[in-house]
């Protein structure tokens, strides 16, 4: 009797350990994703609100480097993350988070300040409701994921086609397909975060679970982003 008692409580303690565990490391998905939001936001501010420097980016083939470089860096950080340590790995997102904030900057010149921050608290609202969902909930939502990837391809290749063709009715359409789109992934990305870690939380590789929390971030802050732009294109008031 006395074995199984100590084997209840060993196996108690683990799994006390463990839950502390995952706290830490979704607080540092959060707080690794807010820094990056920080970033994203003084960037475009400062960018949106100099008129030479909206100038010579937005103008010529600076134009499609610009909205394109952020793309080319998600693609580049999945291809490098296991090569790099979790300070460069973090070091990668921020300067990502910088670019993304450029790429957006736009937004200070066609929509007013006052609706860019309403709709910014409205994503920040949603964005708080679903991943608090997603990381409480008991049901698996992991089937959703071949589904929301499809769409999130479909959406990328709308768009990239809109660029050219300029309709109002297509982006209308994107907007809406891509809130839902990103409102689900919000939700899909905070479980499959906590899972993730619960898979290897015992092998205690403090490396590996660094750079996950990196990823989670780049990850959440892809979803707030995205929600975040087409609720503008929705919501926001034009200058």
């Amino acid at each position: 009797m006395a074995e199984f008692d100590t084997i209840r409580t060993a196996a108690g303690s683990r799994a006390a350990q463990i839950d502390q565990g995952l706290r830490a490391h979704m607080n540092k998905v959060y707080g690794t994703m807010s820094v990056g939001m920080l970033l994203t936001f003084l960037a475009a501010w400062a960018v949106g609100n100099n008129a030479m420097m909206m100038e010579t980016l937005f103008t010529g083939m600076m134009r499609w480097v610009v909205m394109f470089a952020p793309l080319v860096m998600v693609f580049a950080f999945g291809a490098v993350i296991n090569k790099l340590s979790a300070a460069a790995a973090q070091l990668f997102f921020y300067a990502f988070a910088t670019v993304m904030g450029v790429s957006i900057s736009y937004i200070f010149v066609i929509f007013t300040d006052f609706s860019i921050a309403q709709v910014f608290l409205t994503t920040a609202i949603a964005f708080a409701g679903l991943s608090l969902w997603g990381y409480t909930t008991k049901k698996d939502i992991s089937g959703w994921g071949s589904f929301l990837i499809m769409g999130l391809i479909g959406i990328i290749v709308a768009s990239i086609i809109n660029i050219f063709i300029g309709s109002p009715a297509v982006m209308f359409a994107i907007s809406i397909i891509g809130v839902l789109i990103f409102a689900g992934l919000t939700a899909y990305d905070t479980q499959s975060i906590k899972n993730e870690y619960l898979a290897h939380a015992q092998h205690g590789d403090s490396e590996w679970l660094g750079k996950s929390a990196i990823m989670g971030a780049l990850r959440l802050y892809l979803d707030f982003i995205n929600m975040f732009m087409f609720l503008l294109q929705l919501l926001g008031s034009r200058e």
